[in-house]
């Protein structure tokens, strides 16, 4: 589960880790009003306003409304009430959201950390995720943070650093040090990188994160270490454990389609092809996905029904395939390892029945048990659903659906 800069800040906040203050706000009003509590409580008339999306190249991409930047720095009260009236309600593009782009909703008013001091400001780039390959969390780090982030890691991959911590062990000591000393701090710097460092690690253990990102990592002009930009995913499968973070979930952010399959329990991804998959196990759905490419479609999703599919799974499955004009036929793809076939093949008949007259080719391949009694059931509902056993036969009948 992804959430916003804002929501992930002050979750950070809870582990003491040092944050750019700010205020989340969802109108002009509210950001006037969080611009003037921030120069109150800094001392500077300077304020960014941050577009608020699931999504990173905010400070690079463009509202399509208005042509302005996702991130802009306001110098004054007429400025910051200008750069908020322009960022919200408009589209923002960035290179993560495709050209489609993404609707803010909300904009973060936060404090401006270039003020003066006795030393130099800096900015690096760190993040926590899991190296699977090794089993261990990876702290990725470097010099070089900001914006062109992407372009250090293409260019320039020695600028790099990488420390694994082995789970049972956790973060240790010598390895905040390290990560301090690499990135070139020394005095208090250095030892507000080793707190900032381990207080991170706890955060991210303790939140049950899947990716943690701190980019731009600040060296204040008083040698405090500050995350200014903050990126947080949450295993969802870890959600259980943490009630109160469920309930950050913004669904305004996400692909109402599989907003809607969630509610089923259905796994579902939306793509740009022209044939609805249907299937029971992710490796089947990667499998049939293959198949129908090498017939000459395009999936259209992504669909897992899982194990337990009835008829109920199924007339959802179809609701949520159907409301993609694209889509010019559908694959039904089920093993019948765990659920019956004939279980299956009884939905798919009362879904249609349910959903009335549907205009594309439906294709059904059943195999496993009940796979004979399965198809027949579908050859005799009278219905205009095309049955398969074998892999190849369903194949040909997507070829001539799409052809």
């Amino acid at each position: 589960m992804n959430l916003h800069e804002y929501q992930a800040k002050e979750l950070l906040k809870k582990y003491n880790v040092p944050v750019q203050e700010g205020y989340a706000c969802s109108s002009v009003h509210e950001a006037e009003e969080a611009y003037r509590q921030i120069k109150t409580q800094f001392g500077s008339s300077f304020a960014v306003v941050k577009a608020q999306i699931h999504a990173g190249g905010r400070g690079k991409g463009t509202v399509k409304e208005t042509g302005i930047n996702g991130v802009k720095v306001g110098k004054n009260l007429e400025e910051v009430t200008d750069i908020a009236k322009k960022i919200l309600g408009g589209t923002l593009v960035t290179v993560q959201t495709g050209p489609a782009g993404k609707v803010v909703n909300k904009v973060l008013v936060a404090q401006d950390m270039y003020y003066d001091g006795p030393s130099d400001r800096k900015e690096f780039y760190l993040s926590i995720l899991l190296d699977r390959s090794k089993g261990e969390n990876v702290i990725m780090y470097s010099t070089e943070g900001g914006m062109n982030i992407e372009d250090v890691a293409h260019d320039t991959p020695e600028k790099i650093f990488k420390e694994w911590v082995h789970p049972s062990g956790g973060l240790q000591g010598f390895q905040a040090r390290k990560i301090a000393f690499n990135l070139g701090l020394s005095g208090d710097a250095f030892k507000n990188c080793v707190k900032f460092v381990t207080n991170l690690y706890n955060a991210y253990v303790g939140l049950d994160c899947s990716m943690l990102e701190i980019n731009p990592l600040f060296k204040a002009a008083d040698n405090k270490i500050v995350a200014v930009d903050c990126k947080m995913n949450l295993d969802d499968n870890a959600l259980m454990r943490h009630p109160d973070l469920a309930s950050l979930r913004d669904v305004t952010e996400e692909d109402p389609t599989e907003v809607e399959a969630g509610k089923y329990n259905l796994n579902f991804v939306k793509l740009d092809g022209n044939v609805g998959c249907m299937v029971n196990g992710a490796g089947l759905a990667m499998a049939t996905m293959d198949m129908i490419k090498l017939s000459g479609g395009e999936p259209a999703n992504f669909l897992d029904v899982g194990g337990t599919a009835n008829a109920q799974t199924v007339e959802a499955g179809f609701k949520i395939i159907l409301k993609d004009p694209a889509v010019k036929a559908i694959l039904i793809n089920i093993f019948g390892g765990i659920v019956r076939c004939d279980r299956v093949a009884q939905g798919v008949i009362d879904a249609y029945k349910n959903l009335g007259n549907i205009n594309i080719p439906i294709i059904v391949r059943l195999q496993g048990t009940n796979a004979e009694e399965a198809k027949k059931l579908i050859d005799e509902s009278g219905l205009k659903v095309q049955s398969a056993i074998l892999l190849s036969e369903a194949a040909d009948l997507v070829k001539k659906a799409v052809a």
